[in-house]
């Protein structure tokens, strides 16, 4: 869990020099679409980045309401989502914001919650949620024993051969990797047995999965 505003430069770094394309967090985009509750009409988006899941939300939600700490995330996402004028970018960190209870849908959060105390964040989600609404949450996992041995060494080469699939290249540029390097540097994460000790407890019932490259998926019905 890092400084926000340290987090909030890096992104403002790697927005400008990441492109807007396949990755290990878009690679799961479709597996929590089909998990969007139907007739949606309000989502959020915490931690939305350049808005990739964010237009997609929009083509199938009446209004999404999409927040990141990065100014360049947001500027981007927004130039980006020209043709979604059902999508409102904000630059806002969301431990500060308050939400009428029940207000949405959906809540959706990719690559970010491992930014803030869970313990905090995901009652205040709940709470902000209607009766029947969805909470998706992808994040990182770090492996952990004989298993996250094995799985790490299948996901290494199946990453780099689906990176050259759909970018035609085996590796990011050299600035991207950087900014991703000094991001890394303070970044951490839960193993996914911790994952689900901790979701178990602050919402019974939640249902938490880990996927091969580095990603564990987090789905919640209020």
């Amino acid at each position: 869990m890092g400084n926000r505003a340290v987090v909030s430069q890096d992104f403002d770094r790697i927005a400008l020099v990441e492109a807007d394309g396949w990755s290990h967090n878009s690679h799961y985009h479709g597996m929590l679409l089909k998990r969007v509750p139907p007739h949606c009409r309000e989502a959020l988006e915490i931690g939305c980045g350049t808005g990739a899941f964010a237009r997609l939300l929009a083509e199938r939600v009446g209004h999404v309401l999409a927040l990141d700490l990065s100014p360049n995330m947001i500027r981007i996402a927004a130039e980006r989502s020209a043709r979604h004028p059902n999508i409102d970018f904000e630059v806002g960190d969301v431990m500060e914001r308050q939400f009428l209870p029940g207000r949405f849908d959906c809540i959706a959060s990719i690559a970010t919650l491992h930014h803030l105390p869970l313990e905090v964040i995901v009652p205040k989600l709940k709470d902000a949620l209607k009766p029947g609404g969805t909470l998706l949450i992808l994040d990182l996992y770090k492996w952990e024993g004989l298993g996250g041995l094995l799985n790490s060494a299948v996901a290494m080469p199946t990453s780099l051969a689906l990176r050259l699939l759909k970018t035609g290249r085996l590796r990011d540029s050299r600035e991207v990797r950087r900014a991703w390097e000094a991001h890394g540097e303070h970044d951490s994460y839960l193993t996914l047995s911790e994952a689900r000790r901790v979701y178990g407890a602050l919402l019974p019932g939640t249902r938490v999965r880990g996927h091969l490259m580095w990603r564990y998926s987090a789905v919640w019905k209020k």
